[in-house]
């Protein structure tokens, strides 16, 4: 499912598609910007999304050899939750009846 596809999932549950895209506009800049600033955002059985430090390290490059640095940096993590695990396992157990 594309953005697309989810505000028309959306308009079909508040029947307006210029609503609904602004609500996904407005949902996902907020759980950027939060995140962006630092701030952990829990959505209580979706999930948490947190922005982690990836210290500076030092890689291999794969056809040579050579050593190579890396810089520290900053990423997003998503980590689902219970709920949302739950939904997936069930969704999984149900595509693999299916082949």
């Amino acid at each position: 499912m594309n953005k697309r596809e989810l505000v028309d999932a959306i308009a079909d549950r508040v029947g307006d598609k210029k609503t609904a895209n602004e609500a996904v506009n407005a949902v996902l800049d907020a759980i950027q910007k939060a995140v962006a600033g630092g701030d952990k955002v829990s959505i209580t059985g979706f999930g948490a999304f947190e922005m982690v430090h990836k210290p500076a390290r030092t890689a291999r490059n794969p056809s040579t050899g050579a050593p190579i640095k890396v810089a520290e940096s900053w990423a997003p993590r998503f980590r689902p939750g219970a709920d949302f695990k739950e939904q997936v396992n069930a969704g999984g157990k149900k595509s693999a009846k299916r082949k």
